[in-house]
């Protein structure tokens, strides 16, 4: 699902009769913007914005449009009274691009007509006041434009593709693009929440409604008796696709040789395993899920308990196929897993196992669903005699994340009942884990482990986070931006702190 991004370059009317070709010149800035902005989304764009008048056309524009986003070219010097109607009537999220068509003028040659298609910056602090006085956000991207061929009226070489500045400022604009992509994605989420919470998990509880009212997400409660529906309908045919996939994706533990409850998975754990994932993507196609956060417990010997005792597989071919599931019924981590999902950047529902103070690196996993894309090699299962702390028995993934820059990504409820979104980001290494049926991962966050602790724990986090590859921290940040969420920068740099707008 790519984002609706709107577009519009502003200028000012009265340039137009006194400077012949301008007006030309900068609409063709505005389709090179149109056609690199079309890698990232659906593209409307109004055009000229260089009057009032134009800005209240272009706000209506927008909202027929329905955008995401608004991307506001700053084309040429222009009032602020031309662009702040749009932002009022039209209330998506707007960027603005100070992007200079040259890195440098040419002195000797440039006439007023030339300078004012380089006067870029010259507005912009005066549309930061406007907007600060409007009670709007304002972001901007700064840079160079990054054309690919001088246009025939310039006087100065606008081929800027290649530099550093306008490198940085295409990538900054993919940023936004796709965090409002993923804005766009949970507006029309749909999470199902299957059984209840861990009983006694005081951070994992959140109010549903709290949830759609600051996300937009849809929350689908589910009982087991709803799964269960599912698994009596799948056929064996479906149960052998399943085992397919399984070959496909994991290898099949022998004994752990270091944990007795951490065996070699049976006949009969694989089969359940197979028919209770092929129930798993029933009930997801069934009900339009988007994300899956679940937990169970129930008497000895229930029915259900042993449907729940099958789950990790299935969640786990769920989780790499774009369905984020979330184990203990943490569904502020399963948030944050599609949100990393969407990015492209994994996710995988993980937390603190210990800490290795001779390595320097903190070993983050956990029993429950993995995100078999970022795995460092094929995932192992392992049969498990007892799911530690909970009931029941089955079959559990074991895996570490690919070596290389990782980014974590936690959500949280603050005592003001506000949403918070925490990142770090790290270097996953390649070091010994244990041999006990749970994801592991070593991840160095480059400074010492108390240190790191210090910063994380001091915002309240949920004991779970997500874990997703790259160094993400500038993508999150704008998805916090863009949702009005809390968003706090944990590492080596100091701890960076953004609030919501409002």
């Amino acid at each position: 699902m790519k984002a609706r991004i709107g577009l519009y370059s502003a200028g000012l009317k009265a340039y137009w009769s006194q400077f012949s070709g301008l007006k030309e010149r900068l609409l063709g800035y505005n389709r090179f913007l149109e056609e690199k902005l079309g890698c990232y989304g659906e593209v409307a764009n109004f055009g000229l914005v260089d009057e009032e008048t134009a800005g209240r056309a272009a706000g209506e524009y927008f909202n027929a449009k329905n955008v995401d986003i608004i991307f506001a070219h700053s084309a040429t010097y222009f009032t602020s009274s031309c662009v702040l109607p749009v932002h009022q009537i039209c209330t998506a999220p707007a960027v603005w691009l100070n992007l200079q068509p040259t890195a440098q003028m040419n002195y000797s040659q440039t006439d007023t007509g030339e300078w004012l298609a380089h006067c870029v910056g010259c507005p912009i602090p005066e549309v930061s006041n406007a907007f600060e006085r409007a009670g709007l956000p304002f972001h901007v991207v700064n840079g160079l434009l990054g054309l690919e061929k001088t246009p025939d009226i310039s006087v100065t070489d606008e081929v800027t593709c290649g530099m550093p500045q306008a490198k940085k400022a295409w990538k900054e604009i993919s940023e936004w693009a796709h965090a409002a992509q993923v804005k766009h994605a949970l507006s029309h989420a749909r999470f199902g929440f299957l059984g209840n919470n861990y009983s006694g998990m005081l951070d994992m509880y959140s109010d549903f409604t709290m949830l759609q009212a600051q996300l937009g997400i849809h929350i689908e409660l589910l009982e087991m008796c709803d799964l269960d529906s599912q698994r009596k309908k799948v056929t064996d045919s479906e149960i052998a696709d399943i085992r397919r996939e399984v070959q496909q994706f994991f290898a099949i533990s022998d004994d752990s040789p270091s944990d007795p409850i951490a065996k070699k998975p049976t006949e009969e754990q694989m089969n359940w395993a197979c028919q209770v994932a092929a129930a798993q993507a029933r009930l997801v196609e069934y009900k339009k899920l988007d994300g899956l956060s679940y937990y169970y417990h129930g008497a000895d010997g229930n029915h259900y308990e042993d449907l729940q005792g099958g789950f990790i597989v299935g969640h786990s071919l769920l989780t790499a196929k774009g369905i984020p599931c979330a184990g203990e019924g943490d569904l502020k981590t399963n948030i944050a897993m599609k949100i990393c999902d969407l990015l492209g950047t994994g996710g995988s529902f993980t937390e603190i196992v210990a800490m290795d103070y001779r390595t320097n690196t903190m070993l983050l996993g956990h029993d429950g669903p993995f995100h078999i894309s970022i795995s460092d090699g094929k995932p192992v299962l392992r049969g498990m005699g007892v799911f530690h702390g909970k009931r029941g028995s089955g079959v559990s993934v074991e895996a570490n994340v690919i070596s290389g820059p990782i980014t974590t990504l936690g959500l949280t409820q603050t005592g003001n009942g506000k949403l918070r979104l925490l990142a770090s980001e790290g270097q996953a290494v390649k070091l010994p884990i244990l041999a006990i049926g749970n994801t592991q991962t070593h991840v160095d966050f480059g400074m010492p482990l108390d240190d790191y602790m210090d910063q994380w724990f001091r915002y309240a986090p949920t004991h779970h986070c997500a874990m997703s590859i790259g160094h993400n921290v500038g993508l999150f940040e704008k998805v916090a931006r863009l949702m009005n969420i809390e968003f706090v920068q944990i590492g080596k740099q100091k701890e960076k702190c953004l609030e919501g707008y409002s």
